[in-house]
């Protein structure tokens, strides 16, 4: 039992999921730091200041659902401008590269390139 309980655990996905949760909750507090400290405040300078806590629609107190709502924008734009749309830039200028560089031949080719110019010799 402990025998597959090491195998699971030792698996290689599920390493990898380990190390993207813990790096992601490390990554969240940089995110919400983007946001609360330096994003909301900009909002709120530029518009007045951003809580809607105190709206209410008779009974319902939907301020802070419109809060967690701009609150979600934000932390998705930001994520996207700053994180995927730069990733992105660099994937392709990595791409064109790699398609501007021939790619090493095979050995199998040089061989053949070789016998190639030996038969020319003779």
């Amino acid at each position: 039992m402990l025998k597959g309980f090491k195998e699971f655990i030792m698996r290689g996905n599920v390493l990898d999921l380990a190390v993207a949760v813990i790096i992601g909750a490390a990554f969240n507090k940089v995110v919400n730091s983007l946001v609360v400290d330096v994003l909301t405040p900009l909002i709120g300078a530029i518009f007045g200041a951003p809580d809607f806590s105190a709206l209410k629609l008779g009974p319902i107190a939907i301020g802070n659902f419109l809060n967690a709502v701009v609150n979600f924008i934000i932390v998705s734009a930001a994520i996207y401008f700053f994180i995927v749309a730069p990733m992105n830039a660099i994937r392709q200028r990595k791409a064109k590269e790699k398609e501007q560089t021939p790619p090493e031949p095979s050995e199998e080719v040089k061989l053949l390139r070789e016998i190639l110019e030996v038969l020319k010799e003779k």
